[in-house]
């Protein structure tokens, strides 16, 4: 029987669980931010059943995710993106406009939907890590529930006191998107990419974000 604890595996999942609490921070915000106007004794009704949905929701689209990102180009495109996700997190450029109804389903299908949206983040960052492995994907969907609802505030309070671990974050998903791009298949159908080569890859497109995401921090203080 083939041994699926491998330290590829544990590796993933160490890596998709540091990602959600990186990325889930926002997430947390918007649901406190959609539950502030209802009732106390509701607020927790709201915000598990508003975490739950937005959790189907993100299952759905990171099953889906994967599936595109079998398309040649895709990938390399999703790599893009996530290159951007991981640079706008180090700079920090976050906007938050949501309504927090006084009714009980507007309130949830808030969270759902403004998850959703933010949430995509988590979903390309979480399907560029897992490669297709789908167990693994579910295990990470299933941590980031705990960690969106009790984890994600604590970890914010870690980021203000320790910044380097946003630094880090970034180059995690940094890391990722290059492995994201030099896995596509049009990728791979045309060109030998070793593993040392492609880990050279990831490593400049780490040092490039990070680079990057330094020069905009330090012009936004001058």
């Amino acid at each position: 029987m083939e041994n699926i604890f491998t330290m590829e595996i544990f590796w993933g999942l160490a890596t998709i669980i540091f990602i959600d609490l990186v990325l889930a921070g926002d997430n947390a915000l918007v649901i406190g931010m959609a539950a502030r106007n209802l009732p106390k004794e509701h607020q927790k009704k709201v915000i598990l059943w508003g975490t739950v949905g937005a959790i189907a929701i993100r299952a759905l689209s990171t099953i889906i995710i994967v599936w595109l990102l079998k398309v040649p180009a895709l990938m390399i495109i999703g790599g893009i993106l996530l290159l951007w996700i991981a640079y706008k997190l180090i700079i920090d450029e976050k906007k938050h406009d949501i309504d927090a109804p006084s009714n009980f389903m507007a309130a949830v299908r808030t969270i759902i939907i403004a998850d959703g949206i933010m949430g995509i983040d988590n979903v390309i960052a979480v399907a560029g890590v897992a490669e297709g492995n789908l167990p693994l994907i579910a295990v990470g969907i299933l941590i980031t529930i705990p960690i969106i609802i009790w984890g994600s505030t604590a970890f914010i309070r870690l980021v203000e006191r320790y910044p380097i671990l946003i630094y880090l974050g970034g180059g995690i998903l940094a890391w990722t998107a290059g492995s994201m791009i030099a896995g596509d298949p049009l990728i791979v159908s045309r060109y030998t990419v070793s593993q040392e080569i492609e880990w050279l890859f990831n490593l400049l497109m780490v040092i490039i974000t990070l680079y990057a995401a330094r020069i905009k921090k330090r012009a936004s203080l001058e």
